[in-house]
């Protein structure tokens, strides 16, 4: 009798978590369809700006009114803390010449569909350098079914990308390995856009 007890429990637990396995799935997507204008918008405006000038900004307050700006030169990184709508930070986007209206706009942006960071991250495939961008968003539309602490990430590819029968990104066709990205395992919305949920939003 017990051992059908603990036997009914196991096979519960596991029911609950492939019905939150394809819940969060769901949603995601759903998500992302749904803002899609907006987050392909921010990933086009900062790859365009981001090859001219290399930055990132993160969002560090929950009101979304102070940033982290860590802007990259050949030989150093500077990292500012500004407020969105102080002088300063429009001060120093004219110091390092980046294109003040777009970078703004960008943030506004940004705000308005609760991105908490966006960068660029390189990695290699056979000795080939590639480059993805990673999104990271506090979406108010998932914060119902996921705990406050995790955040959605998108990474954009340049180029198609290679998945297994659930959707996994993978290293390579041939080698069905699952590639890890910041030790993330990260699933397909499209060829070239995946996903995860996360605790960490960078």
């Amino acid at each position: 009798m017990m051992r059908n007890k603990f036997s009914e429990a196991v096979l519960f637990s596991v029911l609950i978590s492939f019905l939150l396995s394809c819940s969060s799935k769901s949603i995601s997507s759903k998500y992302y369809y749904q803002n899609q204008k907006v987050l392909d918008r921010i990933e086009e405006s900062y790859k365009r700006l981001n090859s001219l000038h290399p930055f990132s900004i993160a969002f560090t307050d929950r009101k979304f009114e102070t940033i982290s700006f860590n802007i990259k030169t050949d030989s150093l990184s500077y990292l500012y803390n500004f407020g969105i709508n102080e002088p300063r930070l429009t001060d120093t986007l004219v110091k390092f010449k980046f294109n003040v209206p777009e970078i703004l706009e960008l943030i506004q942006r940004m705000k308005f569909i609760r991105c908490t960071w966006i960068n660029n991250y390189d990695y290699y495939v056979d000795e080939i350098k590639n480059s993805l961008i990673f999104i990271s968003v506090k979406p108010l539309a998932l914060n119902a079914f996921l705990s406050s602490q995790k955040y959605y990430t998108l990474t954009y590819f340049p180029q198609p990308q290679y998945f297994d029968s659930a959707g996994q990104l993978l290293d390579k066709r041939k080698l069905r390995r699952l590639r890890k990205i910041n030790g993330e395992v990260f699933k397909r919305i499209n060829d070239k856009v995946c996903y995860t949920i996360s605790g960490n939003f960078r």
